[in-house]
């Protein structure tokens, strides 16, 4: 709306002194020309703003000039929870309400500490992304966020792991953001259940239901995550790792595996550390132990042994 860019414009000029036509257009996401109608609309209604001509000029306040009309709506203030996360916020379909919210903040603050919170901003910065890796696709994410927040039961089809899909009828509780990954936290079946956005391949909402009075998001996640990662890696093998192996496990395996390393002990007298080392599958254990050449050696079971063998004399036939 009109008023609110307006509004944007007004603050934009408050909070970072002189902005040229050029970079005014480029902050509301609109024509150089629609901002020369905006500034003559905010000058008609006596905003003292001014044009400096020349090459270091632009659109400027009279000096303590501040404007007042900085009342947060209600997508925007939503949206404050966010301010750390742009990347997140825009996935979830708020990223003009946070741009908004944090100008009106800013302009509601005094100077001094309106000066800090910038100070924070040009200096932190948080990234939710994983390295190595693009984050999955996410188009019924908005749909999903919708429901939750007006709860609103979600009827699914998912992508289950390997090619079968599913219907489900559940009712959304909430949505989590890890490492990069969006879930779906919703009630389902008598229970709780976990569903990656990612692999929602359909849904649409249905009627209003009733949130449990005593649903508690953090502690369901930090419960289920502890509880998957456990049942992920149910299987352990027994291996030898040098002390270089048992670095890269630290640094480059999951933090389970790696826990595993940090209890194993005192090195043995050739200087390798014997390790029960979880693992997700034998299959899983062989593409990550080949990732350590020969910094490891397993000892059992027997079948992931020789599948490590057979692969390396595959390799070194390969290579001649």
């Amino acid at each position: 709306m009109r008023a609110d860019r307006l509004l944007s414009l007004l603050l934009l000029l408050q909070n970072r002194g002189r902005l040229t036509a050029g970079e005014l257009a480029a902050e509301l996401e609109v024509s150089v020309r629609t901002v020369y109608r905006d500034v003559e609309a905010l000058a008609a209604v006596g905003v003292p703003v001014y044009a400096d001509r020349g090459p270091d000029g632009g659109y400027r306040l009279l000096d303590g000039y501040r404007t007042r009309l900085t009342g947060l709506n209600a997508d925007e203030a939503g949206s404050l929870f966010l301010a750390g996360l742009p990347g997140p916020a825009a996935e979830l379909g708020l990223g003009a309400e946070l741009a908004s919210a944090r100008l009106k903040l800013l302009a509601a603050l005094p100077a001094e500490t309106g000066e800090r919170a910038e100070r924070i901003r040009e200096r932190f910065h948080l990234d939710p992304g994983r390295w190595f890796a693009e984050a999955s696709p996410v188009p019924h994410l908005g749909t999903v966020a919708d429901a939750v927040w007006r709860q609103r039961a979600l009827r699914i089809r998912y992508r289950k792991w390997g090619p079968a899909e599913v219907d489900r009828a559940v009712e959304p509780l909430g949505v989590v953001l890890k490492a990069g990954e969006w879930y779906l936290v919703a009630a389902a079946d008598g229970g709780f259940r976990t569903y990656r956005v990612a692999r929602i391949l359909a849904c649409s909402q249905g009627d209003p239901f009733e949130r449990p009075p005593d649903f508690d998001l953090a502690a369901y996640w930090d419960g289920w995550s502890r509880g998957f990662q456990e049942s992920a890696y149910g299987q352990s093998v027994d291996i030898l790792l040098t002390e270089e192996a048992a670095r890269r496990v630290r640094a480059l395996f999951a933090p389970v595996q790696a826990h595993a390393v940090e209890a194993a002990g005192a090195p043995g007298p050739d200087g390798r550390l014997r390790v029960a080392l979880p693992v997700e599958s034998l299959r899983h254990a062989a593409w990550d132990l080949l990732r350590l050449g020969a910094g490891a050696e397993v000892l059992g079971p027997p079948e992931l042994r020789e599948r490590i063998a057979a692969t390396a004399r595959a390799t070194a036939e390969l290579y001649g």
